[in-house]
């Protein structure tokens, strides 16, 4: 359990410096020109692509074993970690309540991030059914 635990951290700690640099240059360069749902779409297929990389490096650095509990383990706690990250940064950076910040997620740009970290959550089960990591 440790071990998911770690990796869970090590997965969502790469994946949140990726967006807060790639979630900077979406808000201040792409949205004003695009939109926060097309900038959201731009963003989102790069997000998913870092994800990727680093789950796969988290789960070969702390040897996370190929079952579905572990790997399902991992990718909710990261996704938790996520999530509690979003909603901190929500109250306190952008001063919203939490109510106004759940209600966001009714709209098209914070949606289709929530949907990109639904499939950051499933990331290490779905590497485990794919096959095994290259070393």
């Amino acid at each position: 359990m440790r071990t998911v635990l770690r990796a869970a951290f090590a997965y969502f700690a790469g994946v949140f410096l990726a967006g807060v640099a790639l979630g900077s240059l979406r808000v201040l360069a792409l949205e004003p020109a695009v939109g926060d749902p097309a900038a959201t779409l731009i963003e989102a297929p790069l997000m998913l692509g870092i994800s990727w990389a680093v789950c796969r490096a988290a789960i070969r650095r702390f040897a996370v074993g190929r079952g579905a509990a572990a790997r399902l383990g991992m990718g909710l706690a990261a996704f938790a970690l996520l999530i509690g990250a979003e909603t901190i940064f929500g109250l306190f950076a952008r001063d919203r309540s939490l109510a106004a910040q759940i209600e966001a997620y009714h709209q098209a740009g914070p949606a289709i991030g929530l949907a990109a970290q639904a499939l950051f959550a499933l990331f290490p089960w779905v590497q485990a059914r794919l096959g095994p990591s290259p070393r």
